[in-house]
């Protein structure tokens, strides 16, 4: 079993993504962890958080990457993301909707593995 490391960068970029309602890019988590690892060692953790499944990856509408905590689901051995994504087209802030899910109709032969779907419009708070 490949033992885990944990640094601190690790643990403070992973403590960010928890601690948030929205999906973070990299730039927004750069910003809260200042000095403590460059650019390049974030995108490092971000990728090894994936890869272990403590995130997920969204992008946008917009192109842009973010990233949001996993769901329990995700810890129990079913990990997946396929729930709907919300961007919101004024403050850009991405949410996962985990509650609602999405009929989806494919012709024949076609067999779907997972799914990321945006939808953009405008969150509560904007509206």
């Amino acid at each position: 079993m490949k033992q885990i490391r944990n640094t601190q960068a690790k643990t403070e970029i992973l403590n960010i993504i928890n601690h948030s309602d929205v999906a973070l890019s990299h730039a927004d988590i750069q910003k809260q962890v200042g000095d403590l690892c460059n650019r390049v060692t974030t995108y490092r953790v971000l990728e090894r958080l994936e890869n272990e499944g403590s995130i997920h990856r969204i992008t946008n509408v917009d192109g842009v990457v973010n990233f949001a905590k996993c769901s329990h689901a995700c810890h129990t051995g079913e990990h997946t993301h396929d729930h709907i994504h919300f961007n919101c087209e004024k403050c850009h802030k991405v949410i996962c909707i985990e509650n609602a899910v999405p009929l989806i109709s494919l012709p024949e032969n076609f067999s779907i593995s997972s799914y990321n779907l945006v939808i953009s419009g405008l969150c509560p708070k904007c509206r």
